[in-house]
């Protein structure tokens, strides 16, 4: 008969016998489950279905990317306003080094998808280092001292110690690289799986620093490997930051007891309610660009350009020198454009320092909406 996973007792030593998944002798797909999982792959089929009907998804998804970038980071509290956000994207990162982590999120979220794709889709441990490298903006690599564990924030007691050193925890990530890339290791649904493969990760907790951010990478990079989604659109960070305390508390339950059924719940809705808050955000921006390119037409007539409508969704905070760098237009040019757009309220005209932007405040509101 097979044994059931071990429960783990003592926090303050490392858990260097952290099973394999799947769970081995525990029911992952009850009937409760199964109507959670129902509903989660309803409302993800809805989302791809958005983004596969967009001409260019990314322009939308660019703006997206950055928010979760932001939501992410502000869980490792990593805070920065929307402001200092979107002046760091158009490249005012100087003085604000909380954003220019942020924008390294970014880049390290396209990073491990670019490296995925070259790697016939496999996600393997190298694109997890590469993705914490990008993250950290260092040449971080697996943990290979003794003495991390993870504290309680407010008592400061050990709640948690996660294997050590590297070569067993390259050990659990080749496991964990198995799992995740051959399917035939386990029947389980992906997003069911992906609720494994998220507390896997965290547990074995490979870096000295970044691990909550690659995880939440590897979360969206799976759904992309699996087909579930065209685009790497739903992140649930913004969720996991509502819910923290019943996410660390889930997560411990499942090392200690093997509860493995409220964890997976939590994710599938946490899933369910990220995928219809995006559907919803992105048909708020199409419905806002279809507004903006009539208003333009209207202002700019014979000058309308659309680029520069396409500009203003993926920067949301514009200014000259963008438009100068895109070749978009001659100083004056775009002067005169992005004045006529503020002037009648589409843009909103804010100096910042030396720095005057032209500010896309509707998709700022849209992108930071609940």
């Amino acid at each position: 008969m097979e044994q059931k996973s071990p429960i783990r007792n003592n926090p303050t030593e490392p858990f260097n016998d952290l099973p394999a998944l799947p769970p081995v002798g525990i029911e992952l797909e009850t009937p409760e489950i199964l109507r959670h999982l129902a509903k989660a792959a309803r409302y993800i089929g809805e989302l791809n279905g958005l983004c596969e009907s967009m001409p260019d998804p990314q322009l939308l998804i660019n703006s997206i990317v950055l928010q979760e970038s932001k939501d992410s980071s502000a869980i490792e509290n990593i805070v920065t306003t929307n402001d200092e956000l979107y002046k760091a994207a158009a490249g005012e990162i100087s003085g604000h080094p909380a954003a220019k982590e942020v924008l390294s999120y970014r880049e390290a979220l396209y990073s491990g998808l670019d490296r995925m794709n070259s790697q016939k889709g496999l996600l393997l441990t190298n694109t997890l280092v590469e993705i914490v490298q990008k993250i950290k903006q260092n040449d971080a690599g697996i943990r290979n001292t003794p003495g991390t564990a993870l504290k309680n924030a407010i008592a400061g007691e050990i709640v948690y110690t996660p294997p050590c050193c590297e070569e067993v925890i390259r050990e659990k990530l080749e496991d964990l690289e198995q799992f995740i890339n051959d399917p035939s290791l386990s029947p389980l649904d992906p997003l069911i799986k992906m609720a494994l493969i998220h507390y896997q990760f965290e547990s074995i907790h490979p870096f000295i620093d970044g691990n909550g951010r690659t995880g939440r990478i590897l979360n969206v990079l799976y759904l992309v490997q699996q087909g579930l989604l065209s685009q790497p659109v739903l992140y649930l960070s913004s969720y996991i930051s509502k819910y923290k305390a019943e996410y660390y508390a889930l997560l411990k339950q499942v090392t200690e007891t093997n509860n493995w059924n409220d964890w997976i719940m939590y994710f599938l809705s946490g899933m369910i309610e990220t995928a219809q808050s995006t559907t919803k955000k992105i048909r708020r921006m199409l419905e806002l660009k279809v507004q903006y390119e009539q208003s333009m037409k209207e202002l700019l007539g014979s000058s309308y350009n659309h680029q520069l409508l396409e500009l203003m969704f993926t920067h949301p905070y514009l200014k000259i020198e963008i438009l100068e760098n895109k070749q978009l237009a001659h100083r004056q040019t775009a002067s005169t454009w992005l004045k006529k757009l503020s002037d009648a309220g589409v843009l909103l005209q804010e100096k910042k320092g030396r720095t005057i932007y032209f500010i896309n405040h509707k998709l700022v509101e849209i992108l930071a909406a609940d």
